[in-house]
């Protein structure tokens, strides 16, 4: 009564592991998302923030720059001042807004239901006039 393996067993787990790779990577990539969509809020934020303290009114690349170190794929921003032609003196504050932000799926579950970038919404934050550079104990904010 020799007994023959005949694989079946090899097929199972390669069938089982085949799906929960799949599931994990699934749950990887969403947690990706989050944490995408959660750094471009903070971004606006910093950027916001940055703008009321440090700029002049009208270095869009500057925040831009401040921006993209926390979030590297932000291409697109709009700053508004309100009232529109303000001056550093004259501002009541600044919104900041992350417009065309694209998220790239990498596991397999949604690369194959949707091969495309996923948009995601503007981002945006308006903060109030600070200092705008007018510090009385510094010369150097920023």
């Amino acid at each position: 009564m020799n007994k023959i393996p005949s694989g079946a067993a090899t097929i199972e787990f390669a069938l089982a592991l085949t799906i929960f790779l799949t599931f994990l990577l699934g749950i990887m990539d969403f947690s990706r998302m989050l944490f995408t969509w959660n750094a471009a809020n903070e971004a606006t934020r910093a950027g916001a923030r940055y703008a009321v303290v440090c700029d002049d009114t009208g270095n869009e690349a500057q925040v831009l720059a401040k921006m993209q170190a926390l979030l590297p794929q932000i291409a697109d921003i709009n700053l508004a001042w309100v009232p529109a032609d303000c001056t550093a003196a004259t501002c009541e504050g600044v919104t900041v807004t992350i417009t065309n932000l694209n998220y790239h799926w990498i596991s397999p579950v949604a690369g194959l239901a949707a091969m495309s970038p996923i948009p995601m919404p503007a981002f945006s934050t308006y903060l109030p006039r600070e200092i705008m550079r007018q510090d009385p104990n510094s010369g150097a904010i920023c």
